[in-house]
């Protein structure tokens, strides 16, 4: 038995563009209890940003109610909000964290 070749068959390769996971935002909440330099530690310990770029995101939480401390794929940021509320909460503070879809 033969196989016979179409040398006339041209086969084009299709890029399959994969989808990039959704990104979320890591953000911490204001409340009145929680102090300043607490919540500059925990921008510091959690999201590794030097204390002028927490002091910066603690300010802008104060003053605006929220401040996002990075973007992470779900897993990530899930994993981040369990840690930071774990660690207020091991402390004493109300300081909540939140993620929310980029």
């Amino acid at each position: 038995m033969a196989i016979r070749h179409r040398s006339d068959t041209v086969l084009e390769a299709k890029k399959a563009k994969a989808k990039l996971p959704p990104m979320f935002k890591v953000m911490l909440l204001n409340d009145d209890y929680t102090p300043m330099d607490f919540v500059v530690v925990v921008i510091q310990q959690f999201f590794s940003l030097s204390p002028e770029k927490a002091t910066q995101i603690m300010l802008k939480v104060h003053r605006e109610g929220a401040g996002v401390c990075g973007v992470y794929p779900r897993d990530v940021a899930a994993t981040k909000v369990d840690q930071v509320m774990d660690f207020a909460k091991q402390n004493q503070h109300p300081l909540r964290c939140v993620m929310e879809e980029n």
